[in-house]
């Protein structure tokens, strides 16, 4: 009698794996916990520090991980101390079943500090699915690339895109990067062997804080690139850093920018604070001018849907019917009634009536 029950509890187990997702990813992971009929996962299967403070990870991926195109990011979903906590990454892909992730640690960063510190080779997370409109699309004979900090890792994913796809040869490439010290600079090994192999390819490294230091982006290293009026533009860094590039190459084609972080600067308008009407929540909130909006309400115990937090994944996306915003990476600023904004990069500068 027991050997028919223990039958018929393994066969309703089976039954209900099939038809239940979680209950067939629990099956399926304890025979490997990388299968997943559900998520997109990475195992991570070797580590190593490309700089003092940054880390890359080279990840092994199940069959439901989705590649994307050199340039964008992904959604990184890791668990830490019980708690999901999901980040944004820009990827690059070595080949068929393995990406490359490079993490630079932040002060106070819980993700990139347990990246750093605590990941171990075999830890396994979720990868989201790929965006991010900064992405390989050669369509001009030159492309200019510049990075400050940590926004060299997109760079990296489009230069080994072009140099696998053999275009290269057809294409210039110039690479301008910034960091502090010489300990701050990833990858350069890597750029000097693309370099030694493809005349097309060049780049520059900038140490702003040795001695003697090179001077931050300005129009004096408009000197150090050609043909800017034909190029295609490619920037990631802190905002300021993204701002200025658009300033400097605005005569440019195309200019594909990203920035990794807002830039802390305060105007005489930021003093005060505003009223916050959430239409959908039905509360009134009163949150600081000048700081992001999605920031202020997370203060307030709030807790509105978001991804990246830099203004690329649209997650954080809502619909403003009423009030005064200020774009944090850019400076610009929006009166107008029923515009959809990005929470997590805009600040109030008057009252706000926004649909959460």
């Amino acid at each position: 009698m027991q050997a028919i029950e223990k039958r018929n509890s393994l066969f309703n187990s089976l039954t209900q794996a099939i038809f239940d997702k979680e209950m067939a990813n629990f099956w399926l992971q304890k025979v490997n916990p990388l299968w997943s009929v559900k998520h997109g996962l990475v195992q991570i299967v070797k580590k190593e520090f490309v700089a003092h403070d940054m880390v890359s990870l080279t990840l092994k991926c199940n069959r439901l991980v989705k590649m994307g195109v050199a340039g964008q990011h992904h959604p990184v979903i890791v668990e830490i101390a019980g708690r999901r906590y999901e980040r944004t990454y820009s990827l690059t892909q070595i080949d068929a079943q393995h990406l490359r992730l490079t993490v630079k640690k932040v002060a106070d960063g819980i993700v990139s500090n347990w990246f750093i510190s605590e990941s171990q080779i075999g830890d396994i997370f979720e990868l989201g699915q790929p965006y991010g409109d900064m992405q390989q699309n050669i369509k001009t004979p030159n492309l200019i690339m510049l990075a400050a900090g940590s926004g060299i890792t997109p760079m990296l994913s489009l230069i080994t895109a072009i140099k696998q796809s053999e275009q290269l040869d057809k294409v210039q490439v110039q690479l301008l990067y910034w960091v502090k010290q010489r300990s701050d600079a990833a990858f350069v090994e890597y750029f000097e062997k693309v370099a030694q192999q493809y005349p097309n390819f060049n780049y520059q490294v900038f140490y702003t804080q040795e001695t003697p230091n090179d001077e931050r982006l300005n129009t004096e290293h408009l000197a150090l690139v050609d043909d800017v009026e034909n190029s295609t533009i490619y920037a990631c860094g802190p905002s300021g850093f993204v701002a200025t590039v658009e300033q400097l190459f605005e005569k440019s084609p195309a200019v594909l920018t990203e920035a990794f972080s807002l830039t802390n600067e305060s105007s005489a308008d930021d003093i005060g604070y505003v009223n916050v009407t959430l239409t959908q929540s039905n509360k009134v909130i009163a949150i600081p001018k000048g700081q992001s909006i999605l920031v202020s309400l997370e203060h307030e115990g709030l807790k509105p849907t978001h991804g990246c937090r830099m203004g690329i994944c649209n997650k954080c996306v809502c619909n403003k019917s009423q009030g005064s915003t200020r774009n944090l990476l850019n400076g610009s600023e929006n009166t107008e009634p029923s515009q959809l904004l990005k929470i997590c990069v805009n600040s109030a500068q008057s009252d706000l009536v926004i649909d959460l």
